[in-house]
C-alpha cells in the first residue's frame, strides 16, 4: 500500500456509499409502489457491495463490481432515454428524486465498485460466483416480484424479442448463455487490469 491508501477502517466505511445509493432507490420505489424494482441486478448490487465492504469479503465486492458494468450499460440504453419529461421541465419532485436515486445507484455504484476493486483485485474464480449470483437473483425475482415487472427478465420474454422466440424457456436459455459469456469476458478484462496475483492479500479467502 502506498501512503495515500486509506486505512482499513476508512476503506470499510466506503460501504455506506453504496448502502445509501440502494436505500435511495428503495425509498423511491417504495413511494411509487414498485418496490420489486430494487431486485434488479444493478440496484441490489449496491447492497451486495456494501455488505462486502462491511464484512471485508473481497468475493462479494468482486461480484458486485462485475455486475455494475452491464448495469450501467443497460441503464443508459433503457432508462436514461425515458427521461424526456425532464427536458420539457414537467417533472415532479418525486420524479426528480427518482432520477437522482437512479443516477447514484448506477454511476455512483459503478464508481465505488471500480474504486474498491483496485484494492481487492480480481481473481479467476469471481466470474463463477457472479454467474451464480445471477441465478439466485433470477429465482428470487421470479418467486417474489409481480410478473408484469419482469425483474431481471425472470418472468417473460424481453419486449421486442417475442417474434424471435416461441417460448420463454428458449429465450431464457439463450439469455443465460449470453450472460455467462459476458460475465466471463468482463471478469477476465478486470483481472487483466487488476490481477489478484499482484496483491496477494486480496485473495478471496483473506481479509483486506
Amino acid at each position: 500500500m502506498d501512503a495515500h491508501t486509506p486505512s482499513m477502517t476508512r476503506f470499510r466505511l466506503l460501504g455506506f456509499l453504496p448502502l445509501a445509493f440502494f436505500l435511495a432507490q428503495a425509498t423511491h420505489y417504495w413511494h411509487i409502489d414498485e418496490f420489486g424494482h430494487t431486485l434488479w441486478m444493478c440496484n441490489i448490487g449496491n447492497l451486495l457491495l456494501a455488505v462486502g465492504l462491511f464484512l471485508e469479503k473481497p468475493i462479494l465486492i468482486r461480484v458486485a463490481a462485475i455486475w455494475m458494468v452491464p448495469g450501467v450499460a443497460v441503464w443508459f440504453i433503457y432508462v436514461v432515454p425515458t427521461w424526456g419529461i425532464l427536458l420539457a421541465g414537467q417533472a415532479s419532485l418525486r420524479q426528480l428524486f427518482g432520477v437522482l436515486s437512479s443516477t447514484l445507484a448506477h454511476l455512483g455504484g459503478f464508481t465505488v465498485g471500480m474504486l474498491v476493486l483496485r484494492r481487492v483485485r480480481m481473481d479467476g474464480r469471481a466470474w463463477v460466483y457472479a454467474f451464480a449470483w445471477y441465478f439466485v437473483m433470477q429465482l428470487l425475482s421470479r418467486l417474489i416480484t409481480p410478473v408484469p415487472m419482469n425483474i431481471n427478465v425472470s418472468q417473460n420474454i424481453q419486449g421486442g424479442w417475442e417474434q424471435s422466440f416461441s417460448a420463454y424457456w428458449k429465450f431464457w436459455l439463450v439469455l443465460t448463455l449470453i450472460v455467462g459469456a459476458l460475465i466471463w469476458v468482463l471478469a477476465s478484462i478486470l483481472k487483466l487490469v487488476w490481477p489478484v496475483e499482484s496483491h496477494p492479500r486480496a485473495a478471496s479467502s483473506e481479509p483486506f
